[in-house]
């Protein structure tokens, strides 16, 4: 499995092993020791799984948690295919306002991590595209919040080709700047302090990068 870090701090995409034969194919889309060496950290405790199915050109997020409690999130595509958006909400982040986005879908089953704080986005590129999700937090709605996905200051990647599929949600979704000047974005440090109750043992985020 290879690993890259990406433009966002402690973001990174892994790119399994895919074996293919006759019947099909056989994939591991997340194993812990080549997660551990690029992270510098196992993976969280996972609290929750999520699925999505979405048809082409749904838009969700860009969507965050409330820090504290904050999550953090590891993300495929199981069916379908996607471009997935990682944005730096982080208020102090070295990398905070900067953005990446990774193509995903089940032909090299690309995975991404956002780590605790990291806004999340993706537009559906096929009918009946599957995200599948592991969360170190459950679900609770009041802490669940979101930028909006066509923020021209953040400028993302969304296809212009597609007629963009916004749940009410997103469609009245404040800018990066207004949630900011609110007061709602997660704090950095605040960020890194929950990573640490998550490893104990690694005292939070390591800097050790992948091998590609």
């Amino acid at each position: 499995m290879k690993a890259r870090e990406l433009m966002v701090e402690g973001a990174f995409t892994f790119a399994p092993e895919v074996f293919p034969d006759e019947r099909g194919l056989f994939v591991s889309p997340f194993r812990e020791e080549a997660f551990t060496a690029a992270v510098g950290h196992p993976l969280f405790p996972v609290r929750q799984t999520n699925h999505s199915l979405s048809r082409r050109g749904v838009v969700r997020g860009v969507h965050y948690t409330l820090t504290p409690p904050g999550s953090a999130k590891y993300v495929y595509c199981a069916r379908g295919r996607s471009l997935d958006i990682v944005v730096d909400l982080r208020v102090g982040s070295p990398t905070f306002g900067r953005w990446d986005a990774v193509e995903l879908e089940p032909r090299d089953f690309r995975t991404v991590y956002f780590p605790v704080g990291v806004g999340h986005a993706f537009v559906a590129l096929e009918d009946d595209t599957v995200m599948s999700y592991m969360l170190s937090g459950e679900y609770v709605p009041a802490n669940e919040l979101a930028v909006s996905v066509l923020d021209p200051a953040l400028g993302l990647p969304v296809p212009g080709d597609l007629e963009p599929v916004l749940s009410e949600r997103d469609r009245v979704a404040p800018t990066m700047e207004q949630a900011r000047l609110a007061g709602a974005l997660p704090e950095y440090a605040a960020c890194r302090a929950v990573e640490s109750t998550l490893w104990p043992s690694a005292g939070g985020r390591a800097t050790t990068r992948g091998d590609g």
